[in-house]
């Protein structure tokens, strides 16, 4: 009964840590995952019973990314993103394949297509960016 109640407690514990994890990064600009100068803020998310997360992105002038693809461990990674402003000039959104693309709206699986941003020579890039894994 003790070795239960021992597993509980660090179930308890670990998901407490990953909750305040979660929190803490909410609502703070930190950098991009691709370390080339763009921000984002963590707006919402959750690990179950789907795996998403929402942010909105913020691209300065100068900056770009480099073609790319965003690997998962497990399911397919849908990504849909919504264009809040665009740069004055350049920030263009390239990908390989697309599900669906209009001039603010851009709909793809991050996992197995390349996609890039590409260098923004004037002015800032926003968009809201919501983000889903799909289990198989």
């Amino acid at each position: 009964m003790q070795c239960i109640q021992v597993y509980v407690r660090a179930f308890i514990v670990g998901c407490l840590g990953v909750c305040m994890s979660f929190v803490a990064r909410l609502f703070r600009w930190e950098r991009g995952r691709q370390k080339t100068g763009y921000h984002k803020m963590l707006l919402c998310g959750a690990r179950w019973p789907i795996k998403f997360d929402t942010y909105l992105l913020r691209f300065p002038e100068g900056n770009e990314i480099k073609l790319h693809t965003d690997k998962v461990a497990l399911g397919q990674h849908y990504r849909l993103n919504i264009v809040i402003k665009n740069a004055d000039v350049g920030g263009d959104f390239i990908c390989s394949n697309t599900l669906f693309e209009s001039a603010r709206i851009k709909f793809f699986r991050p996992d197995i297509s390349e996609h890039q941003v590409s260098k923004i020579l004037k002015g800032n890039r926003y968009l809201l960016s919501i983000g889903w894994v799909k289990n198989t």
